[in-house]
């Protein structure tokens, strides 16, 4: 068979397992624990599913205007896309185009090395600390752009706002883009930032905070400038990009904001009891401001822990390959009630194992 010219090669990014099994406790994508607000079942119960012969709108303006509301920026500093996936995507696309490496932590949302890839930007991975914190001084080098996501996944850690603000205030001359998909279960966002600093550019998602991960939108904030040039790489690229029945869905659940806040703090204090009580069971328990965990038993394997609560319809997250995390567990936070049973069944096997 003849070898095909110009066929690109990349390794794509791995997303969680989404099994198909009954009664599960699934724990492995970091969704939210509780179902979305009210107000988004009373729009999709009464969405004219005639309008959809017509294409999305083009600007997303009620949807802008209600976050413009909630964050307490301006409309026109917000951009909407199909997830922040989309959003980042067009971020890489839009601002890093100057041949000098884009810096992004060894340890990080794994999409950031592919689209680096993809888009032929030349990058660095700047290792984490030994305490898996992101070190300011590492930043402060030559650069094409910035990339951290604040609280950092796979870690859960936070970066204090004024140590970020020092890294944003010594890389003025390119784009830092702070990715913000778990802010609101811990910190304090960059939100406040974005009046003082051009180069700063904010992502966050539905997916987490607001339980919408099926529903696949997220947004971009930040200034006039930066604005300019991401809605032209939109533009060439997807116009519509956002649906309309996605478009009607968010902001409904933006007008019930309060209600995500309740969720959202029951999460946290799940987490925060869950943290503990694995801590009891001999569990090196990273600080997480997310909804989930990253987990190390003393004794036993991150792969036996994995195989047995897989054995039991639990599903967390494994990085097998990811050398200095392999023998760690991601754990989503789920309900209290999932959580109970997770610890359950964790106690009933350490308990089996110190026994043979």
């Amino acid at each position: 068979m003849m070898e095909l010219k110009g066929l690109r090669q990349i390794a794509p990014y791995v997303p969680g397992a989404q099994p198909k099994v009954e009664e599960m406790i699934k724990l492995n994508t970091n969704e939210n624990a509780y179902g979305p607000s009210p107000k988004v079942k009373a729009v999709l119960e009464s969405f004219q599913t005639d309008s959809l012969r017509l294409y999305s709108s083009l600007d997303q303006a009620p949807l802008r205007h209600e976050l413009g509301q909630l964050l307490g920026v301006n409309p026109e500093q917000i951009i909407l896309g199909n997830g922040s996936d989309d959003i980042l995507s067009m971020a890489f696309l839009a601002f890093f185009n100057s041949g000098e490496p884009v810096l992004f932590p060894d340890l990080t949302y794994g999409f950031y090395k592919v689209w680096a890839d993809l888009y032929h930007i030349p990058y660095r991975e700047i290792p984490l600390n030994e305490r898996f914190e992101l070190e300011t001084e590492d930043y402060l080098l030559q650069n094409g752009g910035i990339v951290l996501a604040n609280p950092n996944a796979p870690t859960g850690i936070y970066k204090p706002l004024d140590e970020l603000e020092a890294i944003i205030v010594a890389n003025q001359d390119v784009v830092v883009i702070v990715d913000e998909a778990y802010i609101n279960f811990g910190g304090q966002s960059a939100l406040p930032l974005l009046d003082k600093y051009e180069n700063l550019f904010i992502t966050r998602t539905y997916s987490k905070d607001a339980a919408l991960a099926g529903l696949r939108v997220g947004y971009g904030i930040g200034s006039p400038k930066l604005m300019g040039v991401i809605h032209a790489v939109k533009n060439s690229v997807n116009p519509y990009n956002v649906n309309r029945l996605s478009e009607e869905v968010a902001t409904a659940a933006t007008k019930d904001w309060a209600y995500y806040v309740e969720t959202c703090q029951r999460i946290v204090e799940t987490r925060d009891w869950f943290s503990g009580k694995m801590a009891e069971l001999d569990f090196e328990v990273l600080p997480s401001k997310t909804n989930f965990v990253l987990v190390e038993h003393a004794r036993v394997s991150a792969q036996e822990l994995f195989n047995h609560l897989e054995s039991q319809h639990i599903y967390v997250r494994y990085f097998p390959k990811t050398e200095r995390i392999a023998n760690k567990l991601r754990i989503s936070i789920g309900t209290e009630e999932e959580m109970q049973k997770v610890l359950e069944v964790i106690d009933q096997y350490l308990s089996t194992q110190a026994t043979l």
